[in-house]
C-alpha cells in the first residue's frame, strides 16, 4: 500500500531549525509557534526526548548528547541555517525521569539548560539562537522568550 501526500513540496527554504522535545501532546501548539514566529511552516526540526536539553553538558548520556550535536551541525552546515530556535516544556517527563527534576522545579533548570544549549548553538557558526520556555496554562500552551 502506497500514500500520496496532498501538499504539494516546497523546495525554498528560511534557513532556520528548531530543537525541542519530542513530547507528541505539543506537537500542534509548537508548529503553530513556529509558524507564527517564523511567518511559514518551513523550518527544519529535530525533536528528541529532553529538547535543547539533549544538547547541554548536563545530559545524562553524554554520547546521546554528542550525536545530537552532530546532527545540529550537520542542518546548520548542509541547509545554510542562520537561525537556532530553542524550545523546552513544562511539564516534560525527560526531566523528570532522565534528570530527576520534579515538575515544579523543571522551569528554573530548563533556563540554565536553554542558556548553555544556546551557547553550544553559536560554536557552531553565526547563528541567531532563540529561546523559549513553553507551560501547560489551564488548557493551552503559553511561550515566553528566554534571554540567552
Amino acid at each position: 500500500m502506497s500514500y500520496e501526500s496532498s501538499i504539494p513540496f516546497r523546495s525554498d527554504r528560511v534557513h532556520a531549525a528548531a530543537v525541542y522535545c519530542s513530547d507528541g501532546r505539543f506537537e500542534e501548539q509548537f508548529d503553530e509557534f513556529l509558524r507564527q514566529l517564523l511567518g511559514t511552516r518551513l523550518c527544519d526540526r529535530l525533536a528528541v526526548p529532553g529538547g535543547p536539553a539533549s544538547l547541554g553538558l548536563r545530559s545524562p548520556v553524554p554520547e546521546e548528547s554528542r550525536g545530537i550535536e552532530v546532527q545540529l551541525e550537520f542542518l546548520v552546515r548542509a541547509h545554510d541555517l542562520r537561525q537556532v530556535i530553542l524550545i523546552a516544556h513544562v511539564p516534560c517527563a525527560f526531566y523528570r525521569e532522565r534528570l530527576q527534576v520534579p515538575d515544579d522545579a523543571q522551569h528554573e533548570r530548563q533556563v540554565a539548560d536553554l542558556r548553555e544549549a544556546a551557547r553550544l548553538v553559536r560554536a557552531l557558526g553565526s547563528l541567531q539562537v532563540d529561546a523559549w520556555a513553553a507551560r501547560v496554562v489551564d488548557e493551552g500552551v503559553q511561550f515566553h522568550p528566554v534571554e540567552v
